[in-house]
């Protein structure tokens, strides 16, 4: 007995449970079927599913279950990255929970830690995609630190090495204090901040009363100053030129400089040159031979080269150190200033430029074909905006820093002797041979590995590829049968803010190692905001529990929830209010399914409403599977499910049921029973993507089949090339006239259940020949009459199309009252009427107007003089 309410609870764990166990999410290489891969962007092994997540793996399920329903060999292969920055404080949290400090643990000791915290915490986001009906092929999870995906990582390192690609060298890089580690210039978010500029008087060598005035917002780094630079144009400071200034607070001298670098108009036309702590004071170092004082740690205090509050936090030293230089007379002024500052990607922390010692990946030459193939659309990017962004950063792109300063990652293979010197080999043993040969003469040789670990992005860059084939990286190596036959893959479903991160270097990747895309195209989605338009996050507490959502509403109202309004690369307001009507979608599939199966058949003739109900749905059907494929072939997700959306609510739950649906107790002929039936079935197989549980369910119960073949596997329902457009149209309009009669019944105040007549002038014209049968039935029309000359009695008149109709009145109704509605629908229309002619009368309007705008301004013209027409006339019969 099929409950009389759909309630999720009872239905999604069965299923999912059951698709597994049948194998249906798992692919293998077939020729004989055409393959259609998807790699899902490996989430944090740190992370915990949010409403992002909830978006972008839906998106994906969706394209996938379509394409294994079409026949495809679907493979979606899921993995996590192992997130160097973000476990490693994970992991460091948890020994600080314990009393353990990692500097008081080897190496050795850290990654035990940090491997028992993986195997505890590093699958719960997998798990709970399957809460969300995720149809990933399990068996293929990887993990970009799984032995053969951390060797072949490895491998990839050495061989760009060889190639000329990899470099060691001292260079600024954005270094995060917090993370303690150098990150590249993509980890780096920049936002305005609201600072403050320090007006800091420098006295000239010498000459105890002048004075020159540096404008800056970092006052804490004046110890680290190596020079004052002026503009060689600026009038104002020629007479300083080849002498010296005194750093106040340590009384250093530095020299005055020039070059045309300093722009004159800001602040006053002096900038102080610390090389250390700022990426163009490096370069403007670096041009001028001035000396380079590092006087931060690597956590952002000062150290002893500061001279002054060494071990204070940077910005703590900032307040301090413009305290003093205030209480001592050279501080001129302190303005509010807005500053774009770098914070760090994965800890927030403020961005400090460091100059170190670094591993760099040049991308001169590597990105040429990545930027080829994207702008000349080889590779998709939908929405097509997000070319230009692509565009510029691959324009100019800088060489990567691909080191990083933690332990949990893939080391580098680099070997240093005791000399300093270093190879790259894949083990200690072939770093030996290596320096043998460069060394000949040395008695012994002992080595030691680089601490670093590699950036992440340089293990998650080879993903479409690793995790068909790890082996592919190494010489000679061809790829085996999964990466010939998966890769390229399809499409790749992920987030703006990593188009660079990510995106671009796994197509840098793919035509490095390849010759050919990894992906066709790129569906980026948009941000998940509350309603407000505000980013969730955990500190607003705006950021609902997916868990929570899908125990509450069941995953298929919440897949269609975030569905609903998520347009490609716009962000989505969620509004729980979605998810409801996700829910409110569930149960009125499950209520139109408790209908039909509620029916009893009999063996007689078709009604003709039946007749003409069918062959309605039948077009109507046909034209949204069209839509609907046209929508799927240029990622309209929101517009395809609306597609589906609206076919199942409006056209075959509230108008096609009514028209077919027999007299209370009655039985319903066959052929529109097995019809029926037969078009719940399509129905069921277009929305399956969207809501796979629900749809596996009724499907089952449809035919009370046990043994059917499950939907998932089911084929797609084919739309038929052509459809019958006037029955449509016809459709259409006769949807209208039963509106307008319901809408007189209740401006009317007349029952439902009162039967009333129906006058159509010139009836044998009206556009609407199929449906006189079913306009009667669901207008509760006791006749229909064709007339020649609108009746001269009390009648309620509308107009459909330019057909008038009548609802007599007679004894229905208050006459005075009927007078009254009808002079202030007179007074509407006119007011309408007026506001037209004024419009076209407008000689401007009309001659700069599109045709179109035009011809739409006439036939509102023409409507309303008809319905002024109708209500004189009727205001005249009564």
């Amino acid at each position: 007995m099929l409950s009389t309410k759909y309630d999720p609870s009872e239905v999604e764990g069965k299923w999912y449970q059951y698709w597994m166990e049948k194998g249906f999410f798992h692919a293998s290489p077939n020729t004989q079927k055409e393959p259609y891969t998807i790699v899902i962007p490996p989430p944090n092994v740190t992370g915990v599913l949010h409403m992002g997540h909830m978006l972008n793996n839906t998106i994906q399920d969706v394209l996938v279950r379509k394409a294994r329903m079409e026949g495809k060999e679907a493979c979606w292969v899921p993995g996590t990255d192992h997130a160097s920055i973000a476990t490693e404080a994970k992991v460091v949290a948890m020994l600080r929970e314990r009393g353990i400090k990692k500097s008081d643990l080897s190496r050795e000791e850290f990654l035990k830690y940090a491997w028992e915290w993986k195997e505890k915490y590093g699958g719960i986001i997998l798990e709970q995609l399957k809460k969300l009906g995720a149809s990933c092929d399990w068996d293929r999870t990887k993990f970009t630190m799984d032995p053969d995906y951390y060797e072949a990582v490895i491998d990839v390192f050495i061989d760009l090495y060889r190639k000329g690609y990899i470099y060691r060298g001292l260079r600024m890089v954005n270094w995060d204090p917090l993370g303690k580690t150098a990150l590249s210039d993509d980890e780096v978010i920049h936002r305005d901040v609201q600072s403050k500029l320090y007006y800091i008087k420098y006295q000239i060598e010498g000459n105890a009363s002048e004075f020159v005035t540096i404008a800056t917002v970092r006052p804490e780094t004046i110890m680290a100053d190596a020079a004052i630079c002026v503009n060689p144009n600026d009038e104002r400071y020629k007479h300083l030129r080849g002498k010296r200034a005194i750093i106040p607070l340590i009384n250093r001298a530095i020299p005055i400089i020039e070059d045309e670098y300093v722009a004159m108009d800001f602040g006053t036309g002096c900038l102080k040159v610390t090389p250390a702590h700022d990426m163009n004071d490096y370069e403007l170092g670096r041009k001028h031979n001035l000396e380079v004082i590092d006087i931060l740690n690597e956590d952002g205090t000062l150290n002893s080269k500061a001279q002054l509050y060494i071990g204070e936090d940077r910005f703590i030293a900032r307040k301090k150190i413009a305290k003093e230089l205030e209480a001592q007379g050279y501080l001129a002024k302190v303005e509010d200033y807005n500053s774009n500052v770098g914070f760090s990607e994965r800890t927030d922390a403020v961005i400090e430029p460091r100059l170190s010692l670094q591993w760099f990946l040049k991308m001169d030459t590597i990105t040429k074909p990545a930027l080829h193939h994207v702008m000349n659309d080889d590779i998709q990017l939908i929405p097509p905006k997000f070319k230009n962004t692509y565009n510029h950063w691959m324009s100019n792109v800088r060489d990567w820093c691909i080191s990083r300063q933690l332990w949990w990652g893939h080391r580098i293979p680099a070997w240093y002797d005791e000399a300093g010197d270093y190879v790259v080999a894949k083990t200690e043993q072939e770093a030996i041979e290596l320096f043998k040969s460069k060394k000949p003469n040395a008695a012994s040789i002992k080595v030691t590995q680089e601490t670093d670990v590699m950036d992440t992005w340089f293990s998650s860059w080879l993903w479409p590829i690793a995790v068909f084939d790890t082996t592919i990286f190494k010489d000679g190596n061809m790829g085996n049968e999964d990466l010939n036959y998966f890769y390229p893959t399809n499409d790749l479903v992920t987030a703006p803010e990593i188009l660079f991160f990510w995106v671009a270097r796994m197509i840098i990747a793919g035509y490095e190692y390849r010759g050919e895309m990894p992906f066709k195209n790129v569906y980026l989605t948009g941000i998940v905001r509350d309603k407000q338009g505000r980013k969730m996050s955990k500190s607003l507490g705006n950021s609902p529990d997916p868990l929570d959502l899908i125990a509450n509403f069941g995953a298929d109202a919440v897949r269609t929830g975030m569905l609903f309004s998520s347009p490609a690369g716009n962000d989505l307001l969620y509004d729980e209010k979605l998810v409801e009507q996700g829910r409110n979608f569930a149960n009125k599939i499950w209520n139109a399914f408790r209908l039909v199966k509620g029916w009893t058949t009999v063996t007689a003739a078709q009604p003709e409403e039946n007749i003409a109900a069918i062959t309605w749905f039948e077009a109507r059907l046909n034209q949204s599977l069209t839509e609907l494929n046209d929508h799927f072939s240029k990622f309209r997700m929101s517009d395809a499910l609306m597609t589906i959306y609206k076919l199942i609510w409006d056209d075959f739950c509230s108008w096609y049921l009514e028209m077919i649906k027999p007299e209370y107790g009655k039985p319903i002929d066959e052929v529109t029973y097995t019809k029926t039936v037969g078009f719940f079935e399509t129905l069921l197989k277009a929305l399956h993507p969207f809501m796979p549980f629900i749809t596996e369910e009724l499907w089952h119960e449809l035919n009370e089949r046990k043994d059917k073949e499950c939907i998932i596997i089911a084929s797609w329902p084919a739309a038929a090339s052509t459809f019958d457009a006037n029955i449509l149209q016809e459709g259409i309009l006769a949807f209208e006239v039963i509106t307008e009669i319901r809408n007189t019944r209740n401006a009317k105040g007349l029952s439902p259940k009162e039967a009333l007549k129906l006058l159509v002038k010139n009836g044998d014209k009206a556009p609407v020949k199929s449906f006189w049968s079913i306009i009667k039935k669901l207008s509760n029309l006791s006749e229909i009459t064709f007339v020649a000359e609108a009746p001269a009695s009390n009648a309620s008149p509308f107009i459909v199309k330019s057909t008038e109709f009548f609802i007599p009145l007679e004894g229905k109704i208050d006459t005075e009252k009927e007078r009254e509605s009808i002079l202030k629908d007179l007074e509407y229309h006119k007011g309408f009427l007026e506001k037209i002619d004024q419009k076209l009368s407008n000689e401007k309007f009309v001659n700069g107007a599109p045709p179109k705008v035009i011809e739409g301004e006439r036939k509102k013209k023409a409507d309303a003089e008809a319905k002024i027409k109708a209500l004189e006339e009727s205001l005249e019969r009564l």
